[in-house]
């Protein structure tokens, strides 16, 4: 993606369920689990580089000794800044009392971090600012083990305002508006009051204090807290929490909006939010790995026991798509295979435009993210080529021996048109100073085109189109083509996304500012603007939940064609010469390259939960009165 667009968070778990002891004698490290979870973390760092948390639970500790740590970090690298600080800690332990290596219960005692639980996070804020206090993973802490809460997650919820004033109706005071304080102390509450019953219960059964623990952490139902405390969240989420007394779960949202992954054995359960992270990490096969169901909560006890259990009635799905077309790694197989065909897709509209002239047309694709679905697009057009001379073939006593000549003599022209420079950065602030930085970020390769060609540029998505305008246009400019075709290989991104992904100022979007420029060349504007901007005020002012998008009247007087060649005249900066044109892949192309994903509020502002219509409406209502703000 050519724009510059904050990723989702990533998690990963690893809940041992054996002794350290089991782990040191097996693979040699009393640091096994460490070792992997920093493996799952550094895995899915695309996923977030604001921050990075990591916090462990041992068990069986006893009272007084610490059994619960946690580090945090905002630093450039902060993942390996987190596991540079717990390693110093173990090097400077070792060389002042090497003999604790051959004693592990003393070794579990005296160092913090190596236990039996362990939670990583990757944080890429979509809310405020990049403050440590923002870093997951988040800890509750209590004096009794159980009510101990470490929490992180992939989420963001639509109606916080609500959750924080029911926090507030059971006598809370909530320190921040924050989802993920909201969420915390939320499940923290009816964690509190599953604990307390349960000790009333084991006293009525004659149960003493001190043995009630051990029973309390067998008896308390995870699922059943999460269902009361999960009653009115409405938004996107994956969640893992461990408790102090050893349980750790995962639970994700109803409709499956945010990806979730599993693997367990009798050695280990581990969670990520990507699959490969896991099959790496763990050196597993693809059908190892299993997805969480949605609604579903992924429990493992204390005992090392790992369930499924439901938690809330599943709805309809919605996977995000986008996560398919450029949040997730590629390395997966299924996604892998999604992005080339997305690529495939869209190569009979690019021959089209292109006027089936082969001979003056150069592929490329930019950025790094794009490759696949390039192969994708060139695999379709080396395709093209075997069906024009199959169809050649079977004309029988017609066939055109001179077409066919020519076919063979036509080579595909691919090339490495643009290469990021790693090194530069744009660390002026001032925008025309760094507009023009902007301009050198990628070296472009020249002396490959021709005055008379056509360069074809595939991007997995264009979403604000700045990038495109002030950098990558006026950049393949200098090399001089007749022509520039950018393609996306991902539709017009035209409504704000609500669950965990910074898009939600839709002022910003180039298909809504592509739209409303149609509307000032047709002169209704004004009247567009104002119909929409009341009808959204007015649904915003109920309780009631609002069922329909009124944005969707910017869109519904143009097709989709119109709309990408105003976008195409947008982007075109003065000095750019090249005639420059924009493809947007079709939506019902998406549904068939993702079938098993189709969360697209992205693209057909339809919300898969009862907020993403509030959320959608308010952040329009925020363009029109000129507010720079979220909407949700």
């Amino acid at each position: 993606m050519s724009d510059s667009i904050k990723h989702e968070c990533g998690l990963a778990l690893v809940h041992l369920k054996k002794p350290l002891t089991y782990y040191k004698l097996k693979y040699g490290s009393v640091s096994y689990g460490l070792n992997k979870i920093y493996l799952l973390m550094e895995k899915q760092h695309n996923r977030g580089q604001d921050g990075a948390g990591f916090a462990s639970i041992k068990l069986d500790m006893q009272p007084g000794q610490r059994y619960i740590s946690r580090v945090r970090s905002k630093e450039s690298h902060p993942i390996r800044d987190i596991f540079n600080r717990i390693n110093e800690r173990l090097e400077n332990l070792y060389r002042e009392e090497p003999e604790l290596w051959y004693d592990l219960d003393k070794l579990k005692s005296k160092i913090p971090y190596i236990g039996e639980v362990m939670l990583g996070h990757v944080r890429y804020g979509t809310y405020g600012s990049n403050r440590i206090e923002n870093t997951h993973p988040f800890l509750r802490q209590n004096n009794w083990k159980h009510r101990n809460l470490i929490l992180a997650g992939n989420f963001n919820m639509t109606n916080v305002t609500q959750l924080f004033d029911n926090l507030v109706q059971l006598g809370q005071h909530p320190k921040e508006r924050a989802d993920t304080v909201t969420v915390l102390e939320n499940i923290g509450h009816f964690l509190d009051e599953a604990v307390q019953k349960i000790y009333k219960t084991l006293k009525d059964e004659g149960v003493s204090k001190a043995n009630a623990s051990e029973i309390i952490a067998q008896r308390l139902n995870i699922a059943k807290v999460l269902r009361r405390a999960s009653k009115y969240w409405d938004g996107g989420y994956a969640i893992a929490g461990l408790l102090g007394h050893g349980d750790s779960f995962l639970y994700r949202d109803p409709n499956g909006i945010r990806p979730a992954f599993y693997f367990t054995d009798d050695e280990v359960t581990v969670v990520a939010s990507e699959r490969p992270a896991i099959q790496t990490s763990f050196n597993l096969s693809f059908e190892a790995i299993k997805e969480v169901p949605p609604g579903h909560v992924l429990v493992t006890k204390k005992n090392g026991k790992t369930s499924i259990e439901k938690v809330r009635d599943s709805g309809p799905n919605a996977s995000c798509s986008f996560e398919r077309i450029y949040f997730s790694r590629g390395s997966d197989a299924q996604i892998y295979k999604e992005r080339k065909k997305l690529g495939s897709m869209i190569f009979p509209e690019v021959i089209k435009r292109i006027h089936y002239d082969f001979e003056n047309t150069v592929f490329s694709y930019i950025p790094n993210t794009s490759e696949t679905s390039f192969y994708g697009m060139i695999e379709a057009a080396q395709e093209y080529f075997k069906s024009e001379i199959r169809a050649n073939l079977n004309a029988g006593e017609k066939v055109n021996l001179q077409k066919i000549e020519e076919i063979l003599k036509l080579n595909l022209r691919i090339e490495k048109i643009a290469i990021k420079d790693a090194k530069l950065r744009t660390f002026i602030t001032e925008d025309q100073s760094r507009d023009e930085l902007v301009t050198y970020i990628y070296d472009v390769t020249y002396g490959i085109l021709k005055p008379t060609d056509t360069l074809v540029i595939i991007d997995d998505s264009i979403v604000r189109g700045t990038t495109l305008q002030k950098s990558i246009l006026m950049m393949l400019d200098r090399l001089k083509p007749k022509k520039i075709l950018v393609i996306s290989s991902a539709p017009q991104i035209r409504y704000p996304d609500c669950y965990g992904i910074d898009m939600a100022k839709i002022g910003q979007f180039i298909a809504f500012r592509a739209a409303l420029e149609l509307h000032k060349d047709r002169g209704t504007f004004v009247d567009v603007t104002t119909r929409v901007y009341n009808l959204c005020r007015k649904a915003l002012k109920q309780k009631n939940p609002i069922k329909e998008n009124y944005v969707k009247q910017i869109y519904q007087d143009f097709t989709s064609e119109q709309i990408s060649d105003k976008i195409a005249s947008i982007v075109k900066a003065n000095d750019v010469n090249a005639e420059v044109e924009v493809i947007f892949q079709k939506l019902e192309n998406l549904h068939q390259c993702c079938p098993d994903h189709q969360g697209d509020w992205y693209f057909t502002g339809n919300y898969p939960t009862k907020g993403g219509n509030r959320v959608v409406n308010q952040a329009f209502v925020h363009f029109y009165e000129g507010k720079s703000q979220r909407s949700y």
